[in-house]
Formats: structure tokens, sequence, C-alpha cells
């Protein structure tokens, strides 16, 4: 069955006042990861019902546990479909959202100075070649 997921990001700085008060970094990422929760998962869960995912990162580089889980999950479906090696698969999808990160704040940051696309990028044009079907 296809189950709906829901993802949201939030990026924290580690030394930011803020988390201070927090004595680890696995406690910092846990707090980001359930005040995500408590914002959207009743909604996700009730209105659209799929489930919610936060996918936490730190500006040190480092991901929460539900983000971990959320990578390996998705890369291992990839990999037993595209029978690829799982490593080559977790590689492709940390870094393809590595430069989602990076292209989504320097478009934040400075705004979109490309030209708009009338029709938007293909599923199937993505390097791992999936394909949507229009029901």
């Amino acid at each position: 069955p296809l189950d709906k997921v829901f993802t949201d990001v939030r990026i924290f700085h580690v030394q930011a006042p803020s988390n201070a008060k927090m004595s680890t970094v696995g406690k910092m990422y846990e707090y980001h990861e359930q005040r995500k929760k408590a914002e959207y998962n009743r909604r996700v869960l009730d209105v659209e019902k799929g489930c919610f995912i936060p996918i936490v990162f730190s500006t040190t580089g480092g991901m929460g546990v539900e983000a971990q889980r959320f990578f390996k999950r998705t890369a291992e479906k990839i990999a037993m479909k595209k029978d690829t090696p799982y490593s080559q698969v977790v590689s492709f999808v940390r870094r393809r959202v590595r430069f989602d990160l990076v292209k989504t704040t320097l478009i934040a940051l400075r705004g979109f100075r490309g030209k708009v696309l009338q029709d938007p990028e293909k599923i199937g044009d993505l390097d791992i070649h999936l394909e949507l079907k229009v029901l």
C-alpha cells in the first residue's frame, strides 16, 4: 500500500543561545523533532490521513534519528526496486537532498533569478528513473 508521507525540514545551529540549555547534541535533535511533531503531526494524521516525519539537521552536518531512519528506509526501498547496491542509493539520496537544501537556501536569500519553466521537471528525468503515473 502507498502511504502518504509528509516531511518538514528544520536546520538548527548547535551553538545558538536557544540551544544552550540542552546538555548534548542528541537532546537538541530530539527537542527539535518533538517541536516539529507537536506542530504538524496531529493535522497530518487527522486531515491528510498520512504520517509525518520531521527531518532535522544541524549546521555542523549531523541529522536527527528520524531523518536517519527516513533516509535509510527510502534508500532500502529504492535499492530493492532498482536492484542497485544500497551504498550507491543512500549516497545518491543524501547528495540529492543536500543540493536541494543548498538550492532552496540560495533562493530564499537572493531570490529566484532563472527563467520560470512552463513545464515542471519531469520525475522520469531524475537520476533514479522514477515515473509518475497520472490516474
